[in-house]
């Protein structure tokens, strides 16, 4: 059994043996589907690293007091974020007008209850796997403030909670900015974080422009 799998398997049965409400545990007996599951393996695992805070299947009320099911729920400290897979195939392409406006109604009636909502679509996890890992980590980076190793200093945490929250790489001069410091004890910063590989330079040969979170 790999890795992977094995995690995988003790995080839904860690679900299924603490859930007492029958619906959700009916669709949890079920298992996943393909595309959770890929995403999980190929995106969310090599990011995070754990599946910590995140709840499959998680149930939700809408304002027609029915019951809404989110592919995933991220919620550590109590916060909100949703994410959920979407499908391309004659389902998604063929999707009518009334389907249409209830994906949208659901966004919506998730946002006002104060949910952020991740949509990724299935074949950016195939084609862009690196992109998505990305997203995932500026995703987390809006509410773990403080998951960064405990041996960095204050400024080098905040370096790293900074470049999560980006979708792109980071020049010194706006971590300057951000940090209130001068750019050459930004460089050590940056310097630094490289040796210790959780930073990677992005862009630039004799004097690195950008930097990056290294995958």
């Amino acid at each position: 059994m790999d890795r992977f799998t094995k995690q995988y398997e003790e995080w839904l049965e860690g679900s299924i043996t603490t859930e007492n409400n029958p619906r959700r545990l009916e669709i949890l007996r079920k298992g996943l589907g393909h595309g959770n599951v890929e995403f999980l393996r190929t995106i969310w695992l090599p990011a995070v690293g754990n599946l910590n805070y995140l709840f499959p299947e998680w149930e939700v009320r809408d304002f027609n007091n029915g019951y809404r099911y989110l592919d995933l729920a991220y919620m550590p400290g109590g916060v909100k974020g949703g994410i959920e897979i979407q499908g391309y195939g004659p389902h998604a392409r063929d999707l009518d007008v009334w389907r249409f406006k209830d994906l949208c109604r659901r966004h919506c009636l998730l946002a006002l209850d104060g949910w952020t909502f991740l949509p990724i679509a299935y074949p950016s996890i195939i084609d862009e796997p690196q992109q998505c890992q990305q997203l995932v980590l500026s995703f987390i980076g809006k509410y773990m403030t403080s998951n960064v190793p405990e041996n960095l200093s204050w400024l080098e945490a905040e370096t790293v909670r900074f470049t999560r929250r980006l979708l792109r790489p980071i020049a010194p001069s706006e971590l300057a900015d951000h940090l209130r410091i001068s750019d050459r004890h930004t460089r050590r910063v940056l310097h630094d974080l490289v040796d210790l590989q959780i930073l990677e330079i992005a862009s630039g040969k004799k004097r690195a422009r950008t930097y990056k979170l290294r995958m």
